[in-house]
């Protein structure tokens, strides 16, 4: 966390937080657009390996048989499985009002335990992994057991800012090349487009993972829709030429993201398919660190806030009320 974030986080109020950083979410809304777009990605994937299996079908009867059993059983492995994943991991919760702030503070306490305790039960169980500190992870583990909160969110702020930076962005990499290096050697649009769903949500779920949240809701609705849209540009990508609205779509998508302009202009001179395949993998995996980041540092600054229980409020105004009543002149009947 940067010291302005910190000087800001000890100055701002409940209210001035909401005016700054709460926008309106219809909840619900989100969730059930995650499910339609989830849904859609399940069914463009499905379609592009039926269409694999009907091609093997017509080659030999049996071999078809045992595309469908092998296809049946890859649906499960690298589209399900990852998608639960992904949608059943925890978040925080950083856009509420003054009315919920004190149980979103609750919640987020709650959850930076949670990742703690994952990131330490791996980090001791898988030997050689390499993706956390270990000194830090020590010193969160000691933080976690006193009940040290504040000691708690200082290692977690510095794994963050350091080793899980460097190992988030070593995943978004191979990603990258192993998005490229297949489609490249497939030369197939429905292969292109199943290999870049399957690489783009096994990336955002190693991600979650690997930082122990995901996005909240309504950031997870643009990274399904940004999986939609690598899928639907991998397969328009293997039918026709690369064309001046494909590479404005990516580079909208890249801006920001450093060294992706160079990949871009790389991609508009080769026309390469394989190098879009892989700089629209690496613009999700960016993202997803973009909005995982931002809610972090969000209830960091929610949690630096004091806000008032609202039945304490209640009780402390109704003893008020009540004291002033007491004390106030009694009017005599009659008078």
């Amino acid at each position: 966390m940067k010291k302005n974030d910190r000087d800001v986080r000890s100055q701002m109020t409940i209210y001035e937080y909401e005016e700054k950083y709460v926008r309106r979410q219809n909840s619900r809304g989100a969730r059930l657009i995650i499910f339609v777009l989830a849904g859609l990605t399940g069914v463009f994937l499905v379609w592009c390996l039926l269409s694999i299996v009907m091609q093997i079908y017509a080659l030999n009867e049996y071999a078809g048989y045992a595309a469908a059993a092998a296809a049946a059983v890859l649906f499960a492995l690298i589209y399900i499985v990852p998608v639960i994943k992904i949608c059943r991991s925890e978040y925080f919760l950083t856009n509420v009002n003054s009315a919920h702030a004190a149980r979103a503070k609750r919640h987020n306490r709650r959850v930076r335990r949670s990742i703690a305790a994952k990131i330490a039960d791996f980090n001791a169980g898988v030997d050689g992994a390499g993706w956390y500190d270990d000194r830090i992870v020590g010193e969160m583990q000691a933080a976690l057991k006193s009940g040290d909160d504040d000691a708690l969110k200082a290692a977690l702020s510095a794994l963050y800012d350091g080793k899980i930076k460097k190992t988030a962005r070593d995943m978004i990499f191979k990603s990258s090349l192993k998005s490229a290096a297949y489609s490249a050697l497939s030369q197939d649009s429905r292969i292109d487009a199943a290999l870049v769903v399957v690489v783009n949500l096994q990336l955002v779920k190693d991600i979650v993972f690997l930082y122990g949240f995901r996005p909240s809701d309504a950031r997870l609705v643009r990274i399904f829709a940004s999986v939609v849209q690598n899928a639907l540009i991998a397969y328009g990508l293997g039918s026709v030429k690369i064309g001046n609205g494909i590479v404005k779509t990516m580079g909208d998508a890249a801006k920001g993201i450093p060294f992706l302009g160079t990949a871009i202009s790389a991609l508009v001179d080769s026309s390469i398919q394989g190098l879009a395949n892989g700089t629209m993998t690496a613009v999700i995996g960016f993202q997803t660190i973009k909005y995982l980041n931002r809610e972090y540092n969000l209830q960091n600054i929610l949690d630096g806030i004091d806000v008032a229980e609202p039945d304490e409020e209640l009780r402390e105004t109704c003893a008020e009320l009540e004291k002033e009543l007491r004390h106030a002149p009694r009017v005599k009947q009659g008078a």
